[in-house]
C-alpha cells in the first residue's frame, strides 16, 4: 500500500469487505477472496451482498475521510462470483462538492468486471451516530 494512510473504516474485517492494497488521494484498490463462508448456494454462488460490500469499501478508502458515510449508490452487476474467485476493486473520487464526493468502482475477477457502480459519499462534520443522536432529541 501507498505512503498514504487509511483514515477511514479502520476495524473493517478483510475477510467480508477486502484488504487494501493501494491507496492515493481520491483513489483505492482492494482485494477480496471469495471463501465457501460466502456461499449463497451448493454450486459456490456468493451472495451479491459481498460484492457490493467490498465495492461499498473501496469507494469509502477512495474518499479516506474519517467520517466518510454512503448517501447512495447506483450499480450494475455484470456476472457471478464463486468462491475461490479474487475480487479487485478500483474507486477512483471523480467529483467533489462540498461535503459530496461522487466514486466511480469497477470490481473485476480476472480482468472482468463483475460489478460497476458510482457511489455518492457524504463528509459529515462529526460521526454519523453523533448526529442521528443530537436529532431525534
Amino acid at each position: 500500500m501507498s505512503e498514504l494512510g487509511q483514515l477511514t473504516h479502520e476495524r473493517i474485517t478483510a475477510s467480508l469487505c477486502g484488504r487494501p492494497v493501494a491507496l492515493s488521494p481520491g483513489q483505492a484498490r482492494v482485494v477480496l477472496d471469495a471463501t465457501p463462508e460466502m456461499a449463497a448456494d451448493e454450486r459456490g454462488l456468493v451472495h451479491d451482498g459481498l460484492t457490493f460490500g467490498l465495492a461499498d469499501y473501496a469507494a469509502m478508502l477512495a474518499v479516506n475521510e474519517p467520517t466518510v458515510v454512503l448517501a447512495s449508490a447506483e450499480t450494475k452487476f455484470l456476472g457471478p462470483v464463486v468462491t475461490g474467485d479474487r475480487l479487485e476493486a478500483e474507486a477512483k473520487v471523480e467529483r467533489s462538492e462540498g461535503r459530496r464526493r461522487w466514486v466511480n468502482v469497477v470490481v473485476r475477477r480476472d480482468g472482468t468486471p463483475v460489478l460497476e457502480g458510482q457511489f455518492l459519499a457524504v463528509v459529515p462534520a462529526g460521526h454519523i451516530l453523533d448526529m442521528k443522536r443530537e436529532s431525534s432529541r
